[in-house]
This record gives structure tokens, sequence and C-alpha cells, in this order.
């Protein structure tokens, strides 16, 4: 029954800590920031070759602004298809090889999240 009751409060404090994590000054963060970035993205196939996926695991994919970077960080012109509200497919087909960074970001928050992959 204690850890019934221990259980319970975990889960509550666990809650409390991600609805206060929510609001920064007033203002609500988009809700794909509010769960840890690396974990609610995934990006495939990686190394990539004609293109890659960015999974998301919540259906944000038509808000969102993506954003492609050469490792020296500079802006590169992109063709990105949003599949449904989960998947947005970019094409790296005419990319020279390397790494490269995609950032991601929810309407015009100033949040980001950055992610890399491999070209071959």
């Amino acid at each position: 029954m204690k850890f019934a009751r221990l259980i319970v409060l975990v889960f509550s404090a666990v809650a409390l800590s991600k609805a206060s994590f929510g609001q920064v000054a007033g203002e609500h963060l988009p809700s794909i920031f509010i769960s840890d970035p690396v974990k609610s993205v995934q990006i495939y196939p990686n190394p990539a070759t004609e293109f890659v996926v960015v999974k998301l695991e919540l259906p944000v994919a038509k808000r969102l602004t993506l954003d492609l970077y050469n490792i020296i960080g500079s802006t590169l012109e992109i063709e990105a298809e949003v599949i449904d509200d989960f998947e947005i497919r970019v094409k790296t087909k005419d990319l020279p090889v390397g790494y490269y960074m995609i950032a991601l970001r929810e309407g015009n928050s100033a949040t980001k999240a950055t992610f890399k992959f491999l070209k071959r």
C-alpha cells in the first residue's frame, strides 16, 4: 500500500514539474519542446542518400519551421515535404557529402531543437 502511494506521489511530482516547465514569463512553450526534443524526434535514414525523414512524436509537423545548415553554419535551401502531422521528408540528393544539421522551431518561438545527420 505504501508503494502505491509512493508511485502516485512520484507521478504527481513529474506532472507538476512538466506543467511548471511549460510556463516561462507567462507564455506557454510549444508542446514539442516540453519533453526532451531528442526523445520526441527521430531522423532517419542516417546516413542519408536521397532523403531524410523527420519523424515527430507529436502531431505538429505542419506548424514547424525547418532549417538546414551545413557543418560551418551556413543556411541551405531545401525541399521539404510534409507527409502527415508526424513526418517531414527532406530531399538530400543534391547535397554534397558531409554533415548537416536540421533545426526545428514551432511557429515564431525562439526555442529550437537541432539534429545532426550525415549525407553520403
